[in-house]
């Protein structure tokens, strides 16, 4: 469990980073909590990139670029995807 821990951190850490809004000072406590969820139901790049699209739009009442979420949703997917192997 605590390995899903370490991950969910490196999710979080990640989406942070990314600032859609350029918020600046965090923000995203909800979309990142939603966008987490949604990375453990998907595996498909473009299927998370809609996702994460729709999650911040809701909230923000913008659209992001589908490409900029799909370039993020590639990154946490990376992520996922080593979680078995030491940092």
């Amino acid at each position: 469990m605590r390995k899903e821990l370490q991950t969910n951190l490196q999710y979080v850490d990640v989406l942070n980073e990314w600032d859609p809004f350029q918020l600046k000072n965090g923000g995203y406590e909800t979309e990142i909590a939603d966008t987490i969820q949604a990375l453990h139901e998907l595996d498909n790049p473009t299927k998370l990139a809609k996702r994460i699209q729709a999650i911040y739009e809701f909230s923000f009442e913008k659209v992001i670029p589908l490409e900029s979420c799909l370039k993020i949703a590639v990154e946490l997917l990376a992520i996922k995807a080593n979680e078995s192997c030491a940092f």
